[in-house]
């Protein structure tokens, strides 16, 4: 199969930023959204039960309000990652004190109502306003009432209320009614998406690929790839396998994973997977059982790579060693 060229984001045509009566935002979130973090859902721009994201891709779901800038794993929530005001304005309401438990059957009932979890409002005159989802409990430095500047600390990323994920939601609303931040005008042109945002900086589109990749013994579970704990630096020679896993987003059917796993005496093993469905997060791991008395000593580079069609979307290395 030909690849044309590495392209890790999907650079989308647009004009410049839409004066909104003055009004520009600018990222919620303290990281590279390359590097540190993604962004893994947009606003839901489609009216019926479907859901489609500002360039007619799946990256939503049905009556998301929001963009949610995410970290790679739960793991990444001790590391405090600051959330910001998009704008200048003044505190409407926080809250704060809802631990990062994650929505499930069990939390269901605590969070009705509160699916915000811990969270900052701000309004920014002239209709507009801002609001950050799921902030890390006890972490909310603002209160009601008190004026911030853009790029202010308002707490730190988390994962309280309703979240799948940590991550913070941001939500843009103009006299009440959700705007999406990079389709104000709601003019969306799916064959030319893009052509007006209201971002000083307008982050880069990802149309999916990957969070993280590792390498372990042992095929592992999702909740510890989402945990943060499904990686090792080392491991012994004795192993009884090596394993390879690439944790995805916005997989779409027909979507080739590669992955691989190279030694010290070269390829341990090395296969595609072809995905058959569209999934906001996934996972697929490859391995191979120690056959020999032990793994030959040194470094072992497990290689994950995501294709579309025919480009390359998103590739990520990991290494271990064995001792």
């Amino acid at each position: 199969m030909k690849l044309i060229g590495a392209a890790f984001a999907l650079a989308l045509p647009f004009a410049s930023p839409v004066l909104a009566e003055g009004f520009l935002i600018s990222s919620p979130i303290d990281c590279d959204l390359n590097t540190d973090c993604y962004i893994q859902q947009f606003v839901d721009i489609d009216p019926s039960p479907a859901a489609s994201d500002f360039t007619c891709s799946t990256l939503s779901y049905d009556g998301h309000k929001g963009t949610d800038f995410a970290l790679h794993s739960r793991a990444e929530i001790d590391r405090n990652i600051r959330v910001l005001a998009s704008a200048a304005g003044r505190v409407r309401g926080v809250r704060d004190g809802m631990a990062d438990a994650g929505y499930s059957a069990k939390t269901a009932d605590a969070i009705d109502g509160k699916e915000c979890g811990n969270g900052v409002v701000i309004d920014h005159g002239n209709g507009w306003e801002t609001q950050y989802c799921h902030l890390k409990q006890g972490s909310v430095l603002v209160k009601s009432g008190q004026e911030v500047w853009a790029g202010q600390e308002l707490g730190f990323v988390g994962q309280s209320g309703k979240a799948a994920f940590p991550h913070v939601h941001l939500s843009v609303r103009k006299d009440g009614k959700v705007v999406d931040p990079f389709d104000p005008d709601g003019k969306t042109n799916c064959a030319s998406p893009g052509d007006s945002n209201l971002w000083n900086d307008r982050p880069e589109y990802r149309s999916g690929g990957l969070i993280g990749v590792g390498l372990i013994d042992a095929v592992p579970k999702f909740d510890a790839i989402k945990d943060g704990t499904a990686a090792l630096n080392t491991l012994a020679s004795d192993a009884p396998a090596l394993v390879v896993w690439g944790y995805l987003f916005g997989t779409q059917p027909n979507d080739i994973v590669n992955l691989s796993i190279t030694g010290p005496a070269g390829t341990v093993i090395a296969d595609d997977v072809t995905l058959t469905k569209a999934q906001a997060q996934a996972f697929r791991a490859i391995g191979k059982k120690r056959r020999s008395s032990v793994w030959p000593k040194g470094d072992y580079v497990g290689a994950v790579t995501v294709i579309r069609g025919a480009q390359i979307i998103s590739q990520k290395s990991s290494t271990i060693t064995v001792e």
